[in-house]
């Protein structure tokens, strides 16, 4: 039996409907193929990537697929209108479903398939989407499908078949650079029209950067709730209390010296269920921050892309280097990575490992 087709969040039962054969008078004929690139060519990003017979998105930003898979759904709408959405789940996937799935609609919809979990993909599965792949021509007709592989070589055949084949391939790698996070909810507020000052949306990631769904949902807040200027002060108004408490702002105040100050936002973070390991991650990211850009002093032509980092990242190491020695810096590096390893398990009171890591942080300043 053909799974039930669910509606473009997968989660709703829906049949849309349309005349059959009858193709909205804005719509003179087929869309164009995309256009085919070598498979060693880079990709569309989930922003530009076109409507395609079938579309591969890879990698593990969650956020980033689920925007390429519903940028794609959308240019079905665009393209017949209503249409059918069926999705499916490779690991449990059983012969001869996509075929089915696949099958003319009785009342003529588009058929749009969505695969997840490609990586755990079924031997069936692997077969029978090598066959459709194989067949799927280079225009959109009547069916397209859209893969979901987070990571692994599981069924490399596929996914070198569909490179090789010329079928758009996203890649939605994590986002792991804060001057990616930061470019990422800038270009939120762009997208949407809206200003927002650097100060802002540093504060803005240095609060929420940890989680990038979390940090595309505030910046959807801001814009939906604000109708000025987006500010540090707005930031603050929305998110004053995760970011005086975030990981990044007690390492700022434990880098600066002042350890009560550290301490007090330290057990306040603490109080409101944040984990003592990122925690720990926050300093050591200062911290080698300042070792990158300390090394990199007396050393011309260096630039903010050689350390890996953005100019305003560099331009703030710099003042906060300010009182930091050679032999301080060490002694701050060492002290978090004995916190670091304690609070992955070598510890018995993660909390209190974290806590001796700041003091010590703090005091290393000047030293």
């Amino acid at each position: 039996m053909s799974p039930e087709p669910v509606d473009s969040d997968g989660t709703v039962p829906v049949r849309r409907r349309r005349s059959v054969g009858v193709r909205p008078s804005w719509q003179a004929g087929p869309v164009p193929p995309a256009r085919r690139r070598p498979s060693s060519a880079s990709g569309p990003t989930w922003q530009d990537v076109p409507l395609a017979p079938v579309v591969l998105v890879r990698g593990q930003e969650t956020v980033l697929a689920d925007r390429a898979v519903a940028r794609v759904a959308a240019l079905v709408r665009e393209y017949g209108g209503d249409y059918e959405q069926t999705v499916l789940e490779a690991a449990t996937y059983e012969r001869g479903q996509l075929e089915t799935i696949a099958s003319p609609s009785l009342f003529g919809e588009h058929r749009h398939i969505v695969v997840n979990g490609v990586e755990a993909m079924s031997d069936a599965f692997l077969d029978d989407a090598l066959t459709f792949v194989g067949t799927a021509g280079v225009e959109v007709t009547d069916v397209t499908l859209v893969l979901r592989h987070e990571k692994g070589v599981r069924g490399k055949k596929l996914l070198d078949a569909i490179a090789k084949a010329g079928y758009p391939v996203v890649t939605c790698e994590v986002i792991k650079r804060d001057a990616d996070k930061v470019a990422f909810a800038a270009a939120e507020f762009r997208t949407a029209g809206r200003k927002a000052t650097n100060t802002a949306v540093q504060a803005l990631v240095e609060a929420l950067g940890s989680d990038l769904r979390e940090l595309a949902s505030a910046c959807q807040q801001l814009i939906a709730d604000t109708t000025t200027t987006i500010t540090p002060d707005v930031v603050q108004q929305y998110y004053g209390g995760r970011v005086e408490a975030t990981g990044f702002r007690v390492a700022d105040t434990a880098i600066a010296g002042h350890s009560a100050e550290a301490v007090t936002l330290l057990r306040h973070a603490l109080e409101t269920g944040v984990d003592p390991v990122p925690l720990v991650a926050a300093l050591a990211v200062k911290l080698r921050t300042l070792a990158k850009v300390a090394a990199m002093r007396g050393r011309g032509g260096a630039s903010a892309a050689d350390l890996g980092l953005a100019p305003w990242q560099v331009d703030r190491a710099r003042r906060e280097l300010s009182g930091w020695t050679p032999e301080g810096l060490a002694t701050a590096i060492t002290a978090v990575a004995d916190a670091d390893a304690e609070v992955k398990g070598e510890g018995r009171d993660a909390e209190f490992s974290v806590e001796r890591a700041v003091l010590r942080v703090a005091a290393a300043r000047g030293h």
